[in-house]
């Protein structure tokens, strides 16, 4: 499928960032964010909602029918099911802990790639895609890939402040190991596996504060793109 005239697509490991920078990146330069992992959260929640098995053929036929799907609007990209914003409920526990999962069954990722293309057509300026295979995969034809990446020791430490956990050594230590097995499991899966794509630009966010991770693709960005992404700077705390 052709490429979106202005995609940015933001690959990398669990726990490296890609969402909130995504996120910073298309604030600053007047995309929009589009989160691949609200719409398989949003097909987990619509399966485990209807009390379906969490099977390929069954999850894509429903979200077919509710639809699931993304809507865009002043406010952005939200996933939606059966008409109802579900921007919140993709956050439930019970989402969280099968999501992985029901990611990685081919026919749920066919319907997802076709929305995710879908959405990305609807803004008129481009979007800021994040995911595991959103340069591989979803969007391989994007002007700009960045693959993301930082040791497993500060992707912990980061995780564990999201979360609003004081990251003690063994706090750390065990959350790294945490990662290092899904870094594992994601790399070597059969379907969609993460890796670089060979025309990515690798970005090492270790010794980095946000605000200059943030700096450094949106200068990629303004380069690539030229006008489209000129845009004033903002600000990130």
């Amino acid at each position: 499928m052709p490429a979106h005239p202005n995609v940015i697509a933001i690959d990398g490991p669990a726990g490296s960032g890609k969402s909130t920078t995504a996120q910073a990146v298309a604030d600053q330069l007047g995309f929009t964010h589009l989160e691949s992992g609200a719409l398989y959260r949003a097909f987990t929640l619509a399966a485990l909602d209807a009390g379906i098995p969490l099977e390929g053929q069954r999850i894509a036929a429903l979200a077919e029918s509710l639809p699931v799907r993304f809507t865009y609007d002043a406010a952005g990209f939200r996933p939606e099911v059966a008409g109802v914003d579900v921007s919140s409920a993709v956050r439930r526990p019970d989402v969280t802990a099968h999501v992985s999962a029901v990611s990685a069954l081919p026919e749920v990722r066919a319907v997802a790639n076709r929305l995710l293309h879908a959405a990305a057509a609807q803004h008129p300026r481009g979007v800021v895609a994040d995911g595991r295979d959103i340069g591989t995969v979803v969007f391989p034809d994007a002007q700009l890939k960045v693959f993301l990446t930082a040791s497993p020791e500060s992707r912990a430490r980061r995780r564990l402040l999201q979360d609003g956990y004081a990251p003690s050594r063994e706090a750390v230590a065990e959350e790294a190991r945490r990662l290092a097995a899904r870094d594992h499991t994601d790399s070597t899966r059969a379907v969609a596996p993460l890796r670089q794509a060979s025309d990515a630009v690798p970005l090492d966010t270790t010794s980095m504060t946000f605000q200059q991770q943030v700096d450094h693709i949106v200068a990629l960005a303004r380069e690539t793109f030229g006008n489209a992404s000129g845009t004033k700077p903002k600000t990130f705390s």
